[in-house]
């Protein structure tokens, strides 16, 4: 009886463990493949596993920054009206068995980061570095908050340069920063006004925020994601250096995924989770789908050439 009540903790710690680890979060590190893609090493095997490592190595560095942050903020957790369930502001989850497991997980990814390439292990490490940073005090620094919000983006698509051993292009990184930036105020704006009068117990740092300043971030960002992929997919220079002047035929794409985006957002009272509505609306995921699909198609037949 102790023996099989001993196991059915054990089951429950790690499915609980699991729910903390966040997978539904995941699709953030699929940024790692942007390298592999633009690259030109798509049909490489060696490249594609390459990538696939270090795209695992940084879902388990992410789920262990998540249970730092979900350790740290479980006292107001417990106030929201969604997170409050997540199983270590519950209670659920004992605190030392997520603390346990978060350490684990970053020994384990930061060893297998510096196996795959000592760079990948200096950027594993930085991004970690970075993540705590945030938790403990960046986070409560105006603007500065999203601003580590979109590094860590930026470190995702680096990570994913080096592993494949591609060069890491300035186009990537600015894209990749305005991109990430337009998440974040998306996601600032969400919490204002999905928790109203209680935003600031949440999350202090919210106080220093209104919709009105949120949406004039938002629509900066937006203009510049939209120009800076622009002038890149219709450049001379990534023509020559991709091999296709027809990239300019995925911009449509992009425009209508950052416009439903922003319809989710203001219509619908979405952005609170970016992994969430991609992989919960059907359109701005056929979207994303064709966007990739089309960029593989120019880049990799003679159809983009």
């Amino acid at each position: 009886m102790i023996v099989e009540s001993r196991r059915a903790a054990d089951h429950s710690a790690l499915s609980l463990l699991a729910v903390s680890f966040r997978p539904d979060q995941w699709s953030k590190n699929l940024l790692l493949f942007a390298g592999l893609l633009f690259g030109g090493r798509l049909l490489e095997p060696e490249a594609v596993l390459l990538a696939l490592e270090a795209f695992v190595i940084f879902c388990a560095l992410s789920s262990a920054m998540y249970l730092v942050n979900d350790i740290r903020d479980r006292e107001i957790d417990r106030q929201h009206p969604l997170k409050q369930a997540r199983p270590i502001a519950s209670g659920a989850l004992p605190v030392r068995i997520a603390a346990t497991a978060a350490t684990a997980l970053v020994a384990a990814a930061a060893a297998a980061a510096y196996v795959v390439a000592p760079a990948l292990g200096a950027v594993a490490a930085a991004y970690v570095t970075l993540l705590l940073l945030y938790s403990v005090t960046l986070k409560h620094v105006v603007i500065v908050d999203v601003l580590v919000i979109a590094a860590g983006f930026v470190l995702r698509a680096v990570a994913g340069a080096i592993a494949v051993q591609v060069p890491i292009r300035p186009w990537i990184l600015v894209c990749t920063t305005l991109l990430a930036l337009f998440l974040a105020f998306s996601k600032r704006r969400h919490e204002l006004v999905l928790l109203g009068e209680g935003a600031v117990s949440h999350r202090p740092i919210l106080e220093e925020y209104s919709p009105y300043l949120l949406d004039q971030m938002i629509a900066v960002v937006t203009a510049s994601t939209v120009i800076a992929y622009t002038v890149f997919a219709t450049s001379a220079d990534t023509a020559e250096r991709l091999g296709t002047a027809r990239l300019g035929l995925t911009v449509p794409f992009v425009l209508y995924g950052i416009f439903r985006y922003l319809y989710l957002v203001h219509q619908k009272r979405g952005g609170g989770s970016p992994s969430a509505m991609l992989l919960n609306d059907r359109p701005l995921l056929t979207c994303v789908a064709l966007w990739a699909g089309t960029v593989v198609l120019l880049m990799y037949t003679p159809l983009g050439k």
